[in-house]
């Protein structure tokens, strides 16, 4: 039924540790969780796709820090997206379009990954209901976190973003640079620098 399985002797207990959160699996769920996600090791600044690739995966972070974002005309990065260990990544729209997508996804340190393909995925939701609740639950909250990133960058002020993002993300903070924390708040490195050196102060 399913394709492109391969066996491996990396962990996979955080992603079933993960699916348990939203709803328990039973040993023979497991069991075929860990039959169709497939790992791969991802080195610093190496690509998991790039724009006007299709995105063939769903990506669930096992270890390391990636970053997803887009290029636009005049060459500057916009980061839509930091995913580190327990976090999902990828480009939605393109993934269960089929079309091609305009993100790239790249790793910001050495990092492994479990993947699943789409037809893997529907294979899933088809022969085991159960995963079907479970990762419409999932995208469900990604689509709520998105919704108020978007009211977030239409109603607060660059300082009010970086004060949440340090509230959200502690554990991320320290694993990125400025320069990348300013374009996923949409302000410059020079603004940032200066919010940073006014909280400072007070």
């Amino acid at each position: 039924m399913f394709k492109n399985i391969t066996k491996s002797n990396i962990p996979i207990t955080k992603l079933v540790k993960h699916i348990n959160e939203v709803l328990l699996l039973n040993e023979k769920e497991e069991k075929v969780i860990k039959e169709v996600f497939t790992p791969r090791r991802i080195k610093r600044r190496q690509f998991v796709h790039h724009e006007g690739d299709v995105c063939k995966y769903a990506n669930f972070v096992v270890e390391g820090c990636l970053k997803m974002y887009m290029v636009d005309e005049n060459a500057k990065e916009h980061i839509l997206q930091f995913a580190i260990e327990n976090s999902w990544i990828g480009d939605l729209g393109s993934f269960h379009s089929g079309e091609p997508s305009k993100l790239y996804v790249e790793a910001l340190e050495n990092s492994v990954i479990l993947q699943i393909t789409k037809k893997n995925l529907y294979d899933l939701y088809e022969e085991y209901p159960k995963f079907n609740k479970i990762f419409r639950i999932m995208k469900e909250k990604l689509i709520v976190e998105y919704q108020n990133r978007i009211l977030q960058n239409i109603s607060s002020t660059g300082e009010e973003r970086y004060l949440d993002f340090l509230n959200r993300h502690p554990d991320l903070f320290n694993r990125i640079s400025n320069v990348q924390i300013a374009s996923y708040l949409g302000v410059t490195p020079v603004f940032l620098s200066m919010i940073r050196k006014k909280l400072a102060k007070a």
